[in-house]
């Protein structure tokens, strides 16, 4: 778990990790989708940014 509060954007981009708050909070907002919608997806297609897109019709 990361203890930096000043990171805003994922450490990879083409990878979204649900575990870390900054990175949910920063894709919830980048493809404006919910908390839960993000998770349901990355449970669904994975953690490729390209699969949760396409998923959810982005």
């Amino acid at each position: 778990m990361s203890d930096d509060k000043t990171k805003k954007k994922p450490l990879d981009s083409s990878r979204i990790n649900i575990h870390e708050p900054y990175e949910v909070n920063y894709w919830c907002d980048t493809l404006g989708c919910t908390k839960q919608e993000l998770i349901n997806a990355v449970n669904q297609v994975g953690t490729s940014v390209t699969k949760v897109k396409n998923h959810l019709g982005k």
